[in-house]
C-alpha cells in the first residue's frame, strides 16, 4: 500500500474494537517519531506509551470521557520539554561528538549559538515551540500508523494540566501536547468508517508561485 492510499484509509477513528496492536507494528510506529526531523536535531519532546487499562480508565475522564482511551490498545503521549535549558542543549552536543567521535568547529560554534539564545527566552516561549517539533513526531506516527493498517485517533481534547499531574510529567521537565490512541476500528459502531473523507480541493489548498 502506498502512502497517499495509507492516507485516504486511514481517519480519526471514534470507536476501536480493544484488539491488541502486535508489538512490531507499535515500535515502527514508535520508530517513525523517534526518527522525526526537529528544529537542531534537539528532539525535545518525549513518547509515554501506557497499556496498562486501569491507568487508561483513569486518564479517560482527564480526556472528556472520549472512548477510544480505553478501547484502543495503546495510549501514545506526546509530552514536550518545558523549557530549552543549557544542559538539555549541551546534552545533545555532547552525545552528538561521542557517537561521532569528532569535534567540529562549526558545531561547536552552533551549539554556542544555541546556548545564547534559547535559554535566554522566556520558558512559555520556549515550550510552544517544542511542541511544534513534537507534533512532526506525531505527524510521522500518524503516517507510520496507517501504513501498518492501524487505527490512530490524534487528540487534543483533553485537560493537559490534570494530565501533566496524574502522570507527574512536571518532574520530568515535561508537558502533555497530544494523545495517540492506537487500536481497530469497530465497522460496526464507528459512524464514520463509511464516510467520504472530504478535504480542500487541491487547487483551494496549493498555491504554485511560479
Amino acid at each position: 500500500m502506498s502512502l497517499i492510499d495509507a492516507l485516504n484509509w486511514r481517519y480519526a477513528t471514534k470507536q476501536m474494537t480493544g484488539e491488541i496492536v502486535p508489538q512490531e507494528k507499535v515500535d515502527i510506529i514508535l520508530e517513525a517519531a523517534r526518527l522525526a526531523p526537529t528544529s537542531s536535531g534537539l528532539q525535545p519532546f518525549e513518547i509515554l506509551v501506557i497499556t496498562n487499562p486501569e491507568l487508561k480508565k483513569q486518564i479517560q475522564p482527564i480526556a472528556n470521557g472520549q472512548p477510544q482511551i480505553v478501547s484502543g490498545s495503546h495510549l501514545l503521549v506526546f509530552a514536550a520539554w518545558d523549557n530549552y535549558t543549557e544542559d538539555r542543549i549541551n546534552e545533545f552536543f555532547d552525545r552528538t561528538n561521542a557517537e561521532r567521535g569528532t569535534v567540529n568547529e562549526r558545531f561547536e560554534a552552533y551549539r554556542n549559538m544555541l546556548l545564547r539564545i534559547y535559554p535566554a527566552r522566556p520558558a512559555e516561549e520556549n515550550f510552544q515551540h517544542a511542541a511544534r517539533q513534537a507534533y512532526i513526531g506525531l505527524g510521522l506516527a500518524i503516517a507510520a500508523a496507517a501504513l501498518e493498517k492501524v487505527d490512530a485517533t490524534p487528540m487534543e481534547g483533553f485537560d493537559a494540566k490534570a494530565l501533566d499531574e496524574f502522570l507527574k510529567l512536571k518532574e520530568k521537565g515535561l508537558r502533555s501536547v497530544a494523545l495517540l490512541p492506537l487500536g481497530y476500528r469497530d465497522a460496526e459502531k464507528d459512524f464514520l468508517v463509511s464516510q467520504k473523507k472530504i478535504r480542500k480541493s487541491k487547487e483551494n489548498f496549493i498555491t504554485e508561485l511560479k
